[in-house]
């Protein structure tokens, strides 16, 4: 399938553009500019008035003006000054200004006894007006060609103002007349105008209120590239719904065992996951499935009966997740669900060694091992499965969507589900994940309780640790996160351990255990077992425990530097208490004063544990980027498009694509013909490869 020829324009040489030569060209590459359709979608960030005035009096300098002018005599430079030039608009006389100007130059711009209209900062200096190189100097009949209000692009070393708007022109020039890819009905609710007039209208702001987001113009641009990612994802998910799976059935025997086991009943959220889960693997599509659900809302207990319908239906199945500490934990969570209905659950990771090693994988090849939990480890070459039916991956966003496909292919057409505990917002979750199926995990199992956020000021540090020497002698056991410095592990390292010696020092040696990212495993470990097993009561971190660590004694949460974290992230460690009996308690120690950003996170926090309404309101203050950390994130860079202030349009686009894909499978039709086109316009190469060439 080749791109069609109405693009050929757009996807040509940068160099064939009015104003941009080889070396213009290379200056546009450092801003990801190198064919004209990028420039079509790097829309002005603000605006310059040039609306035409009297006089400079009609402005409060320092201020853009634009006047029509009387030249009056040049004044050479003294020295290294510059050249005044002296003239007069409708109502006082000021300077225009040049530094290393020619003077013949000069005189051909700005030629004593004539008029010309000139538009450019005014300030101040020494209390007499100045004009220093005006933007545009014009005859009164050339003035039109200055706008009213003047579009302001980001730029770039090499490249100015006027070679931007230039370059731009040119490709807008190029811009075809295109056939309509939203659905109709839509841009007619919507009263978007078409491709071609939204770039257009885009380009051309009258009003800084034109440089809006929520304009109709860039709001039907911004849809374009959210319609053709959600495209993207919806065409991967269909070709995986067509690629054949296995049925795997199970008859339940397993999972009514484990249920009945339990002192307590799964949520309704818990069971509808269940019953998804189970249709899914029972369906001979393959499963590609997210369970997302919030710190202690029961994700385990769901897997583990996705995993027993596997078992019950004679296969396999593996939970992987990206630590030791995570998959030791899974281990611990599951082996009594394991055992009390017979099933045999093997954990393997880095640390499994010659003999012990062969003894597992042969096992595993030969289906004696039910269930496998690890950590990277299951993906090497040397571990097969006799026959596996599910893959379980924990917090994947830790995991390369490759790696995700690698795990998959150990099993003849495994069904894959993901988890996570990170709330993501709607609208990034529809980025990331839009081509799964979604469970969300919204209730809290019973007897969960609420944990009592405080703010501390670190002035008061004294009277935390005398409180903490109070709550120790009661038997209840403490976490001390700190804060991560800056990019440096040094810093990291000295933080937490100039904190442990302090605490030490204060509370009692033996009293006060550390773990952080410099401690070789088998050290890590240990002192975390010391802390599992009630053995140091104590707790100091940095935030390698923010993920799944539990320890249902420990019911108090000291978070230091708490406005060095993200929301995500304190509601993360929080989440680490308040999973025993006791009630459990947040301390987040501050520095003051804190900004308004920190003290507003901080609040946040306070105020709410629903761990949604936590990644909405960290979103709005942070950004998607910073949420999920872009290297990491998979999410897509849009040019126009803003997943925060426009989450909305990601729902509607996700809608659009899979209606547009359920009516026209092949996108054989007149819109899915143009649908073919947007996605070679937004250079969705992945999308175009996956339309089966029909």
């Amino acid at each position: 399938m080749s791109r069609p020829e109405s693009l050929f324009p757009l996807f040509a040489d940068l160099t064939k553009l009015d104003g941009v030569g080889p070396k213009t060209a290379q200056h546009f590459a450092q801003m990801h500019v190198e064919k004209p359709r990028d420039l079509l979608f790097m829309l002005p960030q603000s605006g310059i008035d040039r609306t035409r005035r009297n006089s400079i009096r009609d402005v409060v300098p320092p201020a853009t003006v634009t006047v029509e002018v009387l030249v009056g005599r040049h004044i050479p430079a003294a020295g290294k000054g510059p050249t005044r030039i002296e003239v007069q608009d409708g109502e006082t006389s000021f300077y225009i200004v040049f530094f290393h100007a020619k003077g013949d130059w000069l005189s051909k711009q700005l030629p004593t006894g004539q008029r010309r209209v000139v538009s450019g900062r005014v300030e101040l200096f020494d209390g007499v007006a100045q004009m220093a190189h005006p933007d545009h100097i014009l005859r009164p009949e050339e003035a039109d060609a200055i706008p009213a209000f003047e579009p302001v692009y980001p730029l770039t070393a090499g490249v100015t103002q006027r070679v931007m708007a230039r370059a731009v022109a040119s490709a807008l020039d190029r811009a075809p007349r295109l056939d309509e890819w939203i659905d109709p009905n839509l841009v007619t609710r919507e009263g978007w105008p078409d491709w071609r007039g939204a770039l257009t209208a885009a380009h051309a702001p009258g009003t800084p209120k034109d440089l809006s987001p929520a304009t109709a113009a860039r709001t039907r641009l911004a849809y374009d590239e959210l319609l053709a990612h959600q495209m993207t994802l919806a065409l991967a998910r269909a070709q995986r719904r067509a690629r054949p799976g296995r049925a795997t059935r199970g008859d339940g025997r397993l999972r009514n065992r484990a249920l009945a086991a339990l002192p307590y009943r799964p949520t309704g959220a818990q069971a509808r996951a269940m019953e998804d889960i189970a249709a899914d693997m029972a369906a001979t599509t393959r499963m590609n499935r997210l369970l997302q659900g919030d710190v202690g809302s029961g994700k385990t207990l769901v897997a583990f009966a996705a995993l027993l319908v596997a078992v019950e239906a004679d296969g396999q199945g593996v939970l992987m997740a990206p630590t030791e500490i995570l998959a030791r934990q899974h281990l611990e969570a599951l082996q009594p669900l394991a055992e009390s209905v017979g099933v045999v659950l093997e954990i393997l990771t880095g640390r499994d060694k010659g003999a012990e090693r062969t003894a597992k994988l042969t096992a595993l090849a030969a289906g004696d091992i039910q269930i496998l939990v690890g950590t990277h480890a299951v993906f090497q070459d040397d571990v097969a499965f006799a026959d596996l039916r599910l893959a379980i991956v924990d917090e994947q966003h830790r995991f390369g969507v490759r790696q995700r496909l690698q795990l998959g292919a150990k099993g003849d057409r495994a069904d894959v589900l993901v988890m996570t505990a990170t709330p993501i917002p709607r609208s990034l979750s529809l980025a990331q994940y839009g081509d799964m199926d979604v469970s969300v995990l919204d209730e809290k199992p019973p007897g969960r309780k609420p944990v009592q956020t405080a703010l501390v000021n670190m002035a008061r540090l004294d009277d935390v640790i005398a409180r903490l020497r109070g709550a120790i002698a009661e038997g209840r056991q403490v976490y001390w996160v700190c804060p991560l410095v800056d990019a440096s592990e040094v810093s990291d390292l000295t933080a937490a351990e100039d904190r442990f010696k302090a605490l030490a020092a204060a509370l009692g040696e033996g009293q006060v255990g550390l773990v952080h990212g410099q401690m070789p495993p088998a050290d890590k470990d240990a002192a975390m077992a010391r802390f599992v097993a009630g053995e140091t009561p104590v707790l100091v971190a940095t935030t390698v425990i923010e993920v799944g660590v539990n320890v249902p004694n420990a019911s108090i949460m000291v978070i230091e530097r708490a406005e060095s974290f993200g929301l995500a992230q304190l509601h993360q460690l929080r989440g680490r208490v308040g999973r025993g009996s006791a009630a459990s308690t947040c301390l987040l120690l501050y520095q003051a004063p804190l900004g308004e950003t920190a003290r507003r996170r901080l609040e946040i926090l306070r105020e709410s544990e629903d761990g949604f309404r936590i990644a909405e309101e960290d979103l709005a203050l942070r950004g998607a980027g910073d949420l999920i950390g872009h290297a990491q994130s998979g999410l897509p860079r849009f040019r126009i498009a803003d997943l925060e202030a426009q989450a909305g349009l990601m729902a509607m686009a996700q809608d659009d694509a899979r209606a547009c894909l359920a009516a026209d499978p092949d996108l054989s039709g007149p819109r899915g013909q143009a649908m073919r086109t947007l996605l070679w316009l937004m250079e969705q190469d992945k999308a175009i490869r996956l339309i089966s060439v029909g």
